[in-house]
């Protein structure tokens, strides 16, 4: 099996748990006795751990074997699984979600990066699109699946199933070719971060994803009666479709015409179906169209952003591209956070129209950084 696929299947498996309780909302909030509003904050809290812990893991052991790295986190990662799946009150599956999301932040951002680090450079963006299309292939089989097997036989199997994926990933690492990468503290990683021109590209990442999970972390409860019982698991394959489909768009356009181009149209894309998903929730049909297109928008987003930090962190493409897998999980948590106070405040007609507005921000910021990237960014900087 090759390095890239078997990093696929790794982040396949993060991507599973970390998305797949958003399709499942009712009936944990139902097993566990909670509001759905609060229930909808498992994915915040499984966001905010990745984002906080993801650097700091990577400061402590970067000077180890990455294989060692990404299969001691998939092994907390499992141990994780068996806590969600265990755990009978809020309060311990949501432990169980951090430790879940500190070995998902020790495995993913080293996924990439090994990926990227092995790519020849006019490969680069099809293998950063390659490990990414295991997150992505999360949405179409992964989720649909877990939520319709959620439920038939509740959702606290589906957390087995997804750990034992976890643990055949694991078994195949020692497969992958030994490398090791730069030796970066944690001081030197936020210099990277507090540098202007990276910090303008992790934002937009910030708050394209802040967009996307204020309305993904409550889909359920937004799509209403426009998709019922097992037809929720059609629409989440639409949209899982949609981002496969816009993931190797993505990788395909970034290498040919460039990353600013496909991220301003991921962005634009998703302001114009968040803006239309109230209309187009109300019949399945066209619940169906607009999924497909959000999905494809959304699943643009990453690739030009990890292309952009690669070649802007030149001196520590490592750091950058972790950070970002920072920001990716910051962003889902702010946008799970928000839209459970809009869901309680305001009710679910809100939460696209917060999303499209939020996603018209990031849109606005993209123009404005993407024009003077080049020009911002200095010929040499320390390590």
């Amino acid at each position: 099996m090759s390095t890239l696929v078997v990093l696929a299947v790794g982040t396949f498996a993060v991507g599973a748990d970390g998305f797949i309780l958003n399709g499942l909302l009712p009936e944990v909030a139902r097993d566990l006795q909670v509001p759905e509003s609060l229930a909808g904050q498992l994915t915040t809290i499984f966001a905010v751990t990745y984002a906080v812990g993801s650097p700091i893991i990577a400061s402590v052991t970067g000077s180890w074997d990455r294989r060692v790295l990404l299969g001691g986190g998939l092994a907390l990662f499992t141990v994780g699984m068996a806590g969600q799946a265990l755990g009978t009150t809020f309060a311990v599956v949501a432990v169980a979600r951090a430790l879940a999301a500190i070995g998902a932040a020790a495995f993913q951002a080293n996924a990439y990066a090994v990926a990227g680090a092995l790519a020849a450079p006019d490969q680069r963006g099809r293998a950063l699109a390659t490990v990414a299309a295991g997150m992505t292939a999360s949405t179409v089989l992964g989720v649909p699946l877990g939520v319709l097997g959620g439920q038939w036989f509740g959702w606290r199997v589906v957390m087995w199933i997804i750990g034992a994926l976890g643990v055949l990933v694991a078994i195949a690492i020692p497969t992958l070719p030994q490398v090791r990468l730069p030796v970066v503290r944690l001081g030197e990683r936020l210099a990277v971060l507090v540098r202007p021109v990276i910090l303008k590209v992790l934002l937009i990442t910030v708050i394209g994803m802040f967009a996307a999970f204020t309305v993904s972390a409550y889909l359920p409860l937004l799509l209403g009666t426009s998709a019922p019982g097992p037809m929720l698991s059609w629409v989440l394959v639409t949209i899982g479709v949609g981002q496969v489909l816009g993931n190797s768009l993505a990788g395909r356009w970034t290498d040919g015409f460039g990353a600013k181009r496909v991220l301003l149209l991921s962005l634009g894309g998703m302001a114009v179906v968040y803006a239309l998903l109230n209309w187009a929730v109300l019949t399945l049909p066209t619940t169906l169209l607009i999924g497909l297109g959000a999905g494809a928008f959304n699943g643009m987003l990453m690739v030009p952003q990890q292309h952009r930090l690669y070649e802007l962190g030149s001196d520590a493409p490592t750091v950058a591209l972790g950070l970002n897998g920072s920001a990716i999980y910051a962003g889902a948590g702010l946008g799970s956070a928000i839209g459970g106070t809009v869901l309680a405040t305001a009710g679910t007609t809100w939460l696209a129209p917060t999303a499209a507005a939020v996603a018209v921000g990031a849109l606005l910021l993209a123009l404005k950084t993407t024009n003077r990237t080049k020009a911002a960014e200095p010929t040499t900087v320390p390590a």
